[in-house]
């Protein structure tokens, strides 16, 4: 990322009013109509930066309503992006379902398929059309995985399998685009508290028949810090890696998770 970011669309109400360390950075956040993706936006905007933010769910105040596991929706985003900032910096791939609970032998193959398109497929379209824009600068990349990219997790498969190959992308991009100074990382968020985690948790105590403040207490218990990070901790991060002092962080994937120590709640 250069050290000087292009003044911002003075037409773009998202950019902060005060000057700071990200001023004239141009991102674009998908799946940013809530939760983590809605945290990343906040943080971005916070610290000077113009957002454009994207989500399939039409009663979020996202800026453009697409499904960016389709390439049609996905070239209509790009358009918005060009349109809207005259370019782009920073394209964070956030987008991403939980999926499916079960055991290998009891899952659906079409939702197994529908979970890995959502996660993979949309972070491989967005990339693609995202590098033309990035290489101008050049920009930087943050993929959104999981420590269930990094560890096993047990009913959980498609998203294990989404969430290992965003890393597995991570890595070959950076390589691929390195020279021409595009950097590519991947944060690997633990368990975020709020609704989603809450849902997370309901279903697989439903799945084994057990109580479900038994597995909340499992998943405090997986992290040596003994705590569920806030959304707004892979905001601060997002950021950290978008400025000019991650400069030469690349191909790499960090965790903000409160140190997993395993995804096991048995």
């Amino acid at each position: 990322m250069s050290d000087d970011f292009a003044a911002p669309s003075a037409s773009n109400a998202s950019a902060s009013p005060l000057a700071g360390p990200l001023t004239g950075l141009r991102a674009l956040v998908t799946g940013g109509g809530a939760g983590i993706g809605q945290a990343i936006a906040a943080t971005l905007r916070r610290d000077g930066a113009t957002v454009l933010v994207t989500d399939v769910d039409a009663s979020t105040a996202a800026d453009v309503v697409a499904d960016v596991s389709r390439t049609a929706d996905v070239d209509r985003l790009f358009v918005a992006v060009r349109d809207q900032m005259g370019g782009l910096d920073l394209l964070v791939n956030n987008v991403g379902i939980a999926g499916p609970t079960a055991v290998v032998q009891d899952m659906d193959p079409d939702e197994f398929d529908h979970c890995v398109q959502v996660i993979l497929g949309s972070t491989f379209r967005c990339t693609r059309a995202a590098v033309e824009l990035l290489r101008e600068r050049p920009g930087s990349i943050v993929n959104i995985s999981s420590t269930a990219g990094i560890f096993g997790y047990a009913l959980r498969s498609p998203y294990v399998a989404a969430k290992w190959g965003v890393i597995g992308l991570t890595k070959t991009w950076a390589m691929e685009l390195g020279e021409a100074g595009i950097r590519v990382n991947a944060i690997c968020p633990g368990s975020v508290g709020g609704p989603r985690m809450d849902g997370v948790i309901e279903r697989e105590a439903a799945t084994r028949g057990i109580d479900e403040a038994y597995v909340r207490r499992a998943y405090h218990e997986q992290v040596s810090m003994r705590s569920f990070i806030d959304a707004s901790d892979i905001g601060e991060m997002v950021a950290f890696l978008a400025s000019p002092a991650a400069r030469f962080i690349s191909g790499q994937v960090i965790s903000v998770d409160g140190h997993t120590e395993t995804l096991s709640t048995r």
